[in-house]
């Protein structure tokens, strides 16, 4: 749990702070790039600095209530999932998606994405969400529901990724759930191992069961082309044990040791964020050795990504390598999704041309096929797969940083899939905009932010603004 009980917040406070974010938004000087202040980013892309001073949005974190018999939850938009799920778990219920780590916000799901193991049955974080609360780019602050007079806004604010305004506050649908979750990690071995585990998970998707028994959750992890895990979560009342991954143990190292395995819901939550899936490894954090000595506390995804931020300010890995004599590497770190029936060929293309491993996958399929998401469209009617990679790789003689990024781009364009924007994206301007609703995208802006006080989606995303 979190070092502080979830913070409650009276709906007069949200409203006054609300009155002062107003203010400080309009001293801002015409023309002035506008940005929130925030301690903590999952986003993974350069941005140019600015001293002009961002937003305070400190007291945007925090629950307003949460309703057990509608079954949601009146988040302020700054609030983490941690601190949500501290708040709903208490009465039984969860987020219908919880993203993988702690540290992100429901602001920050909704207009960035997010994805977990429930995604096959429940969609992306948006599709959950019954009404926002929009500071927009024009200094309005609007509430945008899927039918009222904003669901222009309601529908193309997912994927914005702030450049259409600000999520003040969300009420978000949540499920209920006991208190533990039984896991099966299936394995698929051998030359067909990644066609045989990309048709278990379409079957999966459409059955929602595996062998007869409900599945709840349900993502992969490949070690390679011949060894890969499909994972089936199932919701249970009490186990014969419970795991803990949050310490000595590191659970992406299990997978492959136990064919079945008991968390608590909120450990099964959160299983990934300890070791920032296996990313911790590159810290020395899975040391045994080292692990002992780092405090319990401090493993977790933030403490990573601020290692990975000081990295980036201090240059101190690229001068290491550069001592060493190694070659230059390229960090891709990305997430895409892929249609279900290409996933397999994908998989096997970014193991032998990009050489990453493991790799995270996780089904997905849009909750409502009559709903239309403007900025991230998908087939309604097909499952696709979350990959997701993280890392770095050497880039040969002649090759330049991107070079990777860029041929994954590619890729996944030509297998008719779509990449998230958290990180580094080198589209060409009409590329990225058939791909991500760029007519819709601009009449969005014109009504929302008609002088351009936010940046647009291109210049933020790609342009590294």
């Amino acid at each position: 749990m979190t070092d502080a009980p979830p913070r409650t917040v009276p709906r007069a406070a949200y409203d006054a702070a609300v009155a002062r974010l107003r203010a400080q938004y309009a001293a801002i000087p015409p023309g002035a790039p506008v940005r929130l202040a925030k301690r903590t980013s999952n986003l993974f892309r350069p941005r140019a600095a600015t001293g002009v001073p961002g937003l305070d949005v400190s007291a945007f974190h925090g629950v307003l209530s949460v309703d057990t018999a509608a079954r949601t939850a009146d988040v302020l938009g700054m609030t983490t999932y941690e601190e949500l799920v501290d708040a709903t778990l208490p009465h039984g219920l969860i987020p219908k998606v919880v993203p993988q780590l702690r540290t992100i916000t429901l602001g920050g799901a909704v207009t960035g994405l997010g994805i977990e193991s429930t995604s096959f049955r429940n969609g992306l974080p948006h599709e959950t969400v019954r009404e926002l609360e929009v500071l927009t780019g024009d200094g309005r602050v609007v509430t945008a529901t899927p039918t009222g007079e904003h669901r222009d806004l309601f529908h193309g604010f997912p994927n914005s990724y702030g450049t259409l305004g600000y999520a003040l506050r969300l009420v978000i649908e949540l499920e209920p759930v006991p208190s533990h979750v039984r896991l099966r990690h299936l394995p698929f071995r051998g030359p067909r191992a990644l066609d045989e585990l990309f048709a278990a998970m379409g079957a999966a998707v459409d059955a929602r069961e595996v062998d007869g028994v409900r599945v709840d959750g349900l993502d992969a992890t490949l070690f390679s082309p011949e060894e890969a895990y499909l994972t089936a979560a199932t919701w249970e009342d009490g186990a014969p044990y419970a795991s803990d991954y949050t310490g000595m143990d590191v659970y992406y190292r299990s997978i492959p040791a136990r064919r079945e395995d008991h968390l608590t819901v909120r450990d099964y939550l959160w299983r990934w964020d300890t070791d920032w899936f296996w990313c911790s490894k590159a810290f020395g954090a899975q040391d045994p050795r080292v692990r002992r000595l780092w405090p319990k506390a401090k493993l977790r995804s933030d403490t990573y990504w601020r290692l990975v931020a000081l990295d980036e300010r201090t240059g101190f890995s690229r001068r290491l390598d550069r001592v060493r004599g190694r070659p230059p590497r390229e960090k891709v770190i990305q997430d895409v999704e892929i249609p279900l029936d290409r996933a397999a060929g994908f998989a096997r293309w970014l193991d032998g041309e990009v050489g990453m491993r493991p790799v995270w996958a996780c089904p997905l399929r849009q909750h409502d096929p009559t709903t239309t998401w403007d900025l991230y469209p998908f087939e309604s009617s097909t499952t696709y797969v979350n990959f997701g990679f993280w890392g770095t790789v050497p880039l040969a003689p002649g090759e330049v940083d991107g070079h990777h990024d860029r041929r994954i781009e590619a890729r996944v364009d030509a297998l008719g899939g779509r990449k998230s924007l958290y990180s580094r994206a080198y589209y060409a301007p009409e590329d990225f905009w058939r791909l991500y609703g760029g007519a819709a995208y601009a009449r969005l802006k014109d009504t929302y932010d008609a002088d351009g006080r936010l940046l647009d989606l291109y210049a933020k995303c790609v342009g590294g603004r």
